[in-house]
């Protein structure tokens, strides 16, 4: 059986695209592993649909998280709607706060702030002088 050039390439696509598929889907499990092992009591965590709480207590056995999403509003949701942990719990008791940047760095204004070029004093006249 011959092959030609196209054949060969075509199967060596797809054998790149089935390379990628497997390594995908071993990250997202890896990624999966890591949440669940953060996903301890005392975590501030947010939900698939963007409610955020601190895990009050879990059941391992039916799946179930209570979160506190209020000072004495606990609510009852399935261990797989958490979506990410916001605070990571040290086994001490001490929390960690993500990482962020601060407010001198990023370039975007506050709701309702303007960011002016130039005062208004400093700007360009923008009126040709005309010549009389």
């Amino acid at each position: 059986m011959v092959f030609d050039p196209f054949t060969i390439i075509m199967l060596a696509i797809l054998a790149v695209l089935i390379f990628f598929m497997f390594r995908n889907s071993r990250k997202r499990q890896a990624d999966a592993r890591e949440l669940q092992s953060k996903v301890v009591p005392g975590a501030t965590v947010m939900t698939n649909f963007g409610m955020f709480g601190t895990i009050t207590s879990m059941d391992e056995e039916e799946n179930k998280v209570e979160l506190e999403i209020a000072p004495g509003t606990v609510v009852t949701v399935h261990r797989q709607v958490v979506a990410r942990v916001v605070d990571e719990v040290q086994p001490g008791g001490e929390s960690v706060v993500a990482d962020t940047v601060p407010d001198e760095l990023t370039a975007e204004p506050e709701f309702g702030q303007r960011l002016d070029d130039a005062p208004a004093d400093e700007q360009p006249d923008t009126k040709k002088k005309s010549d009389d």
